[in-house]
């Protein structure tokens, strides 16, 4: 009869470590793809002196994955009479000797396939069969595919992308690829699915993310990149400020304002461009050798001389160049207008009512005074 002691080392040990047998190991180990790592381990186990041929049986040690127990082969061991799984032969290995309670794995050229949980097992003699299921190696092999541009990205211009995944010391298998990104909404979905992609981008896919999955051995990899679009300037606003109040106003070309001489006048310009425009202001419609009267986005005004006059604002990049231009026309005397006038003129019409409400309501009373004194008498 089997002593009771010994039947969860027959089963193969349990959840919680029997006592006398002990298991220190790197728990969590991630290594790239094609990399080498070794993952220090010792362990212990009790001595049993009541049986003679406990000393001299040979101490056999094993790694397993966990989910091929329904195969039962080993993925490293020194004992020559267990079968090896073929995928882990000469790259699995032990470093260490057991009989010191070294129990260390080595692993060569890490491939995707051996991510996985692998659990330690011992055995010495007929009676001593233990696997240590309380602590187990969790192996993750990473990777990334590369997305490689054959040219920059240039709004309008078709540009051809390549996914790839190098994994040079893996056995070749078929890859499935994807695509997915903003930049792709209007794309057909069966052009998805190849290393290869022809994207024409638009000025709105300037810094959204491009992003490349490969599926290999049912494991998925992915990167993602930013994209960098260059496109020419354009939505080319005017923000323009005088007496101290701001107004924001797009401004199209031919657009006129109505400002006093000698008014402070402040005109900024801003334009949507990659690589950033370079902003300039010049009087009048400007050649391209026109010298500009300000070589930023800026200009200021301090006094608006007499008669009328025209600035243009151009944004240039090397793609392209926007302008847009508009007229001042100049008047003297007073401003003809200002956010306090036409708060000012805004409040007449509200005075007005609230008088012709108090004089009809004086109108009501007094006609019902005079109706009330009459029958009254």
């Amino acid at each position: 009869m089997v002593p009771l002691l010994l039947l969860p080392l027959l089963w193969g040990g349990s959840v919680q470590e029997m006592a006398g047998y002990g298991l220190e190991v790197q728990e969590s180990v991630a290594v790239k793809a094609c990399m080498d790592v070794r993952v220090t381990c010792s362990f212990s186990y009790p001595w049993n002196s009541g049986y003679p041929w406990y000393y001299s049986a040979e101490l056999f040690t094993y790694w397993f994955r966990e989910k091929d127990q329904h195969t039962n082969d080993a993925v490293a061991t020194n004992d020559p009479s267990k079968r090896v799984k073929p995928e882990t032969r000469g790259r699995f290995s032990l470093l260490g000797d057991p009989s010191n309670n070294d129990c260390s794995l080595s692993i060569r050229q890490a491939r995707l396939s051996d991510s996985g949980v692998y659990y330690f097992r011992v055995e010495r003699g007929r009676d001593m069969r233990y696997s240590y299921r309380d602590k187990k190696l969790n192996l993750q092999v990473t990777g990334k595919p590369d997305i490689h541009f054959l040219e920059p990205l240039e709004s309008g211009r078709p540009t051809k992308l390549t996914c790839t995944l190098s994994l040079a010391c893996d056995e070749p298998h078929p890859l499935l690829f994807s695509w997915a990104g903003d930049a792709l909404d209007a794309m057909k979905p069966d052009t998805l699915h190849s290393s290869e992609l022809t994207l024409t981008p638009r000025p709105q896919d300037h810094g959204t993310n491009l992003t490349c999955r490969v599926t290999f051995q049912q494991v998925t990899l992915e990167r993602t990149v930013l994209l960098n679009v260059s496109y020419i300037p354009r939505n080319l606003h005017i923000s323009l400020s005088f007496r101290n109040v701001t107004a924001h106003k797009i401004l199209q070309n031919t657009a006129s304002i109505l400002i006093s001489e000698g008014q402070a006048l402040q005109l900024l310009c801003v334009a949507d461009s990659n690589p950033s425009a370079q902003l300039s202001w010049f009087q009048g419609s400007p050649t391209l050798e026109a010298t500009p009267i300000s070589s930023t986005g800026v200009l200021e005004i301090p006094q608006v001389p007499a008669g009328d006059g025209e600035v243009t604002c151009r944004a240039q990049n090397p793609l392209g160049s926007q302008q847009v231009s508009f007229s001042l026309s100049v008047q003297k005397g007073p401003p003809p207008c200002s956010c306090e006038t036409e708060e000012q003129q805004g409040s007449w019409p509200l005075v007005l009512t609230l008088i012709r409400g108090a004089l009809m309501g004086a109108g009501f009373l007094l006609t019902y005074g005079l109706t009330w004194t009459y029958y009254t008498r």
